[in-house]
């Protein structure tokens, strides 16, 4: 497989992970929508640069989250915010990367490290470039304490 081939792949699983998340789902989509975030990432890891792969992390941390299965979505949160901050990537996805850490903390009950996350993801997302990025951002960072 060459690197087009894996790249529409993980653009395609991708956007399939999301018609998953905007959606009411069973019990075996669910099932379906872990697999095919997961399969995004993999073909990320293919022929992307760092940035992707923090992106597809961050996708697999949300749909793990949204399934209250904290533990699996804290260890991809982290992957992806270690990789921001490894690798200099910051804006959007700098905050994003602490708002997944900050998201599958609230899922595991650990306020304080929730907390401490939703400072930073705000922090983070103040210094978004595009003002329409940063509320959106910073809307999404505010639904974590409604979990």
């Amino acid at each position: 497989m060459n690197d087009m081939d894996h790249k529409t792949l993980a653009i395609n699983l991708f956007n399939q992970t999301w018609e998953y998340l905007d959606k009411q789902r069973t019990a075996e989509e669910d099932f379906q929508m872990v697999l095919i975030a997961h399969a995004s990432c993999y073909h990320w890891s293919q022929c992307g640069t760092e940035l992707e792969q923090a992106r597809g992390e961050w996708l697999i941390s949300r749909v793990h989250a949204v399934l209250k299965q904290g533990s699996v979505a804290l260890w991809h949160a982290q992957r992806s915010l270690d990789l921001c901050l490894n690798n200099k990537i910051g804006d959007f996805d700098l905050a994003f990367g602490y708002e997944a850490v900050a998201r599958a903390y609230a899922c595991l009950g650990m306020t304080v490290e929730m907390n401490e996350a939703l400072h930073n993801a705000k922090m983070a997302a103040e210094a978004i470039a595009d003002v329409e990025d940063r509320q959106y951002t910073l809307s999404e960072i505010d639904s974590i304490v409604r979990i």
